[in-house]
């Protein structure tokens, strides 16, 4: 089982992560390794030992001390320790990426040395 923050497979975008704590309703996960997870985030429960299958649907809805409570949205099967939670990483938005304003400044010197 996954000890942390790691890619799976078959969901290629997505995040494992172990589920330490299942309920009825909640699921609580560590995040030490994974800052960007926050409340908010969405995502699913499988079962590993089924080709992925899944289980379950959840919303975080508490992120403390490096562990995110998750309440369960939907789910086909009870959500037990044996399974793992997935939670795709948010992307980064164009603006806040380094490569854009690399870009714009070499783009701007360009068009002030060319019209020279």
């Amino acid at each position: 089982m996954a000890l942390g923050a790691g890619r799976g497979v078959a969901q290629r975008g997505a995040y494992r992560f172990e589920i330490e704590t299942a309920t009825d309703s909640t699921i609580t996960i560590p995040t030490d390794s994974a800052k960007w997870v926050k409340r908010g985030a969405r995502g699913i429960a499988v079962d590993p030992t089924d080709h992925d299958a899944m289980v379950a649907r959840f919303q975080v809805v508490r992120v403390d001390s490096g562990k995110a409570t998750a309440i369960i949205t939907g789910q086909t099967t009870r959500v037990t320790t044996d399974h793992v939670a997935l939670i795709e990483r948010p992307s980064v938005p164009w603006f806040k990426q380094g490569a854009f304003w690399l870009g714009a400044a070499v783009g701007a010197l360009i068009g002030v040395v060319s019209t020279r």
